[in-house]
């Protein structure tokens, strides 16, 4: 049989038998004369093979150990493993499930940046008075970041600071005052003497644990250059005076 007749006859294609061959999975036939392969039985038979167990979820190094014949895991123990695995990517699936059912029922989370935790979207339900506020906008882009990348007990102690900040007397009109003071500054310039003032009062509204003592703002970072990079500059140079008025404990 030429390599395409042997593809058809198992039902893959020739790339897939080439890749075979370059893996060491199928053995080269002999060549004939004018240069082609010429497939037999056995080679159908063992492609055919290759066929089944990928089919079941085997890796291609997991095949190669099933067809190794003086080395490599039983057929069973394989087929064990792979058993074992793919129950844990069904309780997975199972609890990822439950997590969008849990968002589609309450609706919880399924704001603009979303899906986030229902901490979250209980942070930016209070603050839904400020949608047209673009730095408020993006403080909620750095939450959601924040959440995505934080471990889940940083994460729940970040959610918690933040709520109480909000949640506190006055607090939804301080927080309320911080970004419009930032907002107005989004065409000054860093020298402007309402960045003094936004940096104080965004301050009052940053709990101290959340920039411990001594936290390094060494903009040599490629995070802070892009973070900083994503204010017009006035904005940038409050929210600089900001940490350090909160990290040296200045009210």
């Amino acid at each position: 049989m030429r390599i395409g007749e042997l593809a058809a006859a198992v039902g893959v294609t020739t790339r897939a038998v080439r890749h075979y061959h370059q893996l060491g999975l199928l053995p080269e036939p002999e060549r004939l004369g004018n240069g082609y392969r010429d497939y037999g039985l056995r080679h159908a038979v063992v492609l055919a093979r290759i066929r089944r167990l990928t089919e079941l979820g085997l890796g291609l190094t997991e095949v190669r150990d099933v067809l190794a014949d003086d080395a490599g895991k039983e057929l069973v123990e394989v087929l064990t493993e792979l058993d074992e695995d793919l129950a844990r990517q069904e309780a997975a699936i199972r609890e990822r499930r439950a997590r969008l059912r849990t968002l589609l029922e309450s609706g919880d989370g399924l704001s603009a940046e979303g899906p986030v935790s229902p901490e979250l979207a209980a942070l930016f339900r209070d603050t839904a008075h400020l949608a047209d506020s673009p730095m408020a906008v993006k403080d909620r882009e750095m939450l959601a970041l924040l959440e995505t990348a934080a471990p889940p007990e940083e994460r729940e102690r970040l959610m918690g600071l933040m709520g109480g900040v909000v949640r506190a007397p006055g607090g939804a009109e301080r927080v309320t005052a911080a970004y419009r003071l930032l907002d107005s500054l989004a065409e000054a310039g860093p020298d402007d003497p309402r960045v003094e003032e936004a940096a104080r009062a965004l301050a009052a509204c940053v709990p101290a644990e959340l920039v411990p003592e001594g936290t390094d703002f060494d903009e040599s970072g490629s995070f802070l250059r892009a973070f900083y990079a994503d204010f017009a500059p006035a904005q940038a140079e409050a929210i600089r005076r900001m940490l350090r008025i909160v990290s040296e404990g200045r009210p």
